[in-house]
């Protein structure tokens, strides 16, 4: 049951560009698994070419381009949905070696598998005289 008495067209519209825009982030799945951190995420559509990781700063950005394809066959389009995207995020995971990242794409699934950061305390105990 509904709380909201709904519009049919403003609510319909609404709703569509609420979806639109979900379906733009990167969904993701973030886990623990020996020790490591696993990150799995979800690039549909996207080729392993046009995926690209970075680490920077204790940041990994992950991004994805994909260009429009030109067809020299001219087509009669009712409805053109597929073009041009760009989608990009990033996760803070800490001080690493660049080394001890593994990335693997497969099946429109993006996983990067890191070490598990050990937290330093950052209190010092200092002895009185």
């Amino acid at each position: 049951m509904d709380l909201i008495t709904r519009d049919p067209f403003f609510g319909s519209l609404f709703d569509e560009l609420l979806d639109n825009k979900k379906s733009e982030i990167m969904k993701s799945d973030i886990y623990e698994k020996d020790g490591n951190y696993v990150i799995e995420i979800d690039v549909p559509g996207f080729k392993k070419d046009e995926v690209k990781v970075d680490y920077e700063n204790g940041y990994l950005t992950i991004s994805a381009e994909k260009s429009e394809e030109h067809d020299e066959e001219k087509k009669n389009y009712i409805r053109k949905e597929r073009f041009c995207s760009q989608l990009s995020r990033s996760y803070y995971v800490g001080d690493l070696e660049e080394s001890e990242i593994k990335a693997k794409f497969e099946d429109g699934t993006l996983k990067i598998n890191f070490p598990k950061e050990e937290i330093k305390s950052k209190t010092k105990l200092i002895p009185i005289e």
